[in-house]
């Protein structure tokens, strides 16, 4: 009986593998799939791009971001880590200010966005992440570029509801 009880309490847990992809992500300056308008990249104005998320689970508190890159060779180029979003935001302007925190960029770890600027031949594809999150992350309460890709999944790993991505490609 004690198995039968620890093992219903082991399936029953919250996980991070409980996550579903159940949050819906798109943009007004782009389709599913589509090309990266050049605005949103090193080639144009670098701006961040607008986006939009539906779908967000009863019991969000908060919402976080992450745009990144898998190149060729391996590893993991982010360009965009956000958290603190409050969790009655159902999208982020254009160029968006004021609204969560921003942490660091693998291009040159600074605080902030920093463009895609697709190098080497043929097309990259990034993908943008929307967490939908049961808490608010043990991050700083501030931005930071101590922040990164890894530590803000490391924070979020056990409070992550759902997510939903958006994925576009870019060449130069």
């Amino acid at each position: 009986m004690l198995a039968l009880v620890a093992g219903s309490w082991l399936t029953s847990a919250p996980t991070a593998t409980a996550a579903t992809s159940s949050l819906t992500v798109s943009s007004p300056a782009l389709q599913a799939g589509g090309v990266l308008p050049a605005e949103y990249t090193c080639d144009g104005t670098s701006a961040t791009l607008p986006l939009k998320w539906s779908k967000t689970p009863t019991g969000t508190k908060s919402i976080a971001l992450v745009m990144d890159h898998v190149p060729p060779e391996g590893g993991h180029h982010w360009y965009w880590v956000m958290w603190d979003i409050p969790s009655n935001k159902t999208s982020l302007p254009k160029n968006v200010t004021g609204v969560g925190y921003v942490g660091g960029n693998s291009v040159n770890s600074s605080v902030g966005y920093a463009p895609p600027c697709s190098k080497g031949p043929g097309q990259k594809s990034y993908t943008i992440t929307v967490f939908a999150l049961s808490g608010v992350p043990g991050l700083p309460h501030k931005s930071s570029a101590a922040v990164t890709r890894d530590v803000l999944l490391k924070a979020i790993t056990p409070i992550t509801l759902a997510k939903g991505t958006l994925n576009v490609t870019y060449t130069r």
